[in-house]
């Protein structure tokens, strides 16, 4: 996954496919073989932007599961470029949005906590868990072992 931002703003995708049909997410996609996840954020990057960007800085993990087919590890890069026109993405709309604006339109649950520790150049390894019904129970970060989202402590 590869956050794209220029000063206080995101370049995020707002998704056909699923999962999250219409809700804003970093560009990004799944590893091919013999590929280690760097180069696969760099591949995805240019698949779905035409962005030929390697200047990728590593901000964490987000690891998701659940009881049914929803688990996936997630390597989080960002990188800061130059504001664009956004390109055309074969996976949805790409669309410019401030980091203030980011809770008031649809993304996954986990995101947001995500941009502020991106926001604050802390890294992270989030875990986060949900239900059967991909409501989400908790999520924890786990090189501070808090719980940043959820009920009780990690």
């Amino acid at each position: 996954m590869v956050i794209l931002r220029h000063q206080q703003h995101f370049l995020l995708l707002k998704r056909i496919k699923p999962p999250y049909v219409g809700s804003y997410l970093p560009v990004g996609g799944k590893l091919e073989p013999f590929e280690d996840p760097r180069t696969a954020a760099i591949r995805e990057l240019k698949e779905e932007t035409g962005l030929e960007i390697t200047a990728l800085k590593y901000g964490g993990s987000l690891m998701e599961s659940s009881p049914i087919d929803y688990n996936w590890q997630c390597n989080i890069y960002i990188a800061d470029i130059d504001f664009i026109v956004p390109p055309p993405c074969p996976e949805g709309d790409l669309e410019w949005i401030a980091f203030a604006d980011v809770p008031n339109v649809p993304t996954p649950p986990t995101d947001f906590t995500v941009y502020q520790y991106l926001m604050q150049e802390k890294p992270f390894a989030f875990n986060a868990v949900y239900d059967g019904e991909m409501n989400l129970i908790f999520m924890d970060e786990e090189i501070e072992g808090v719980r940043v989202l959820g009920f009780g402590g990690s």
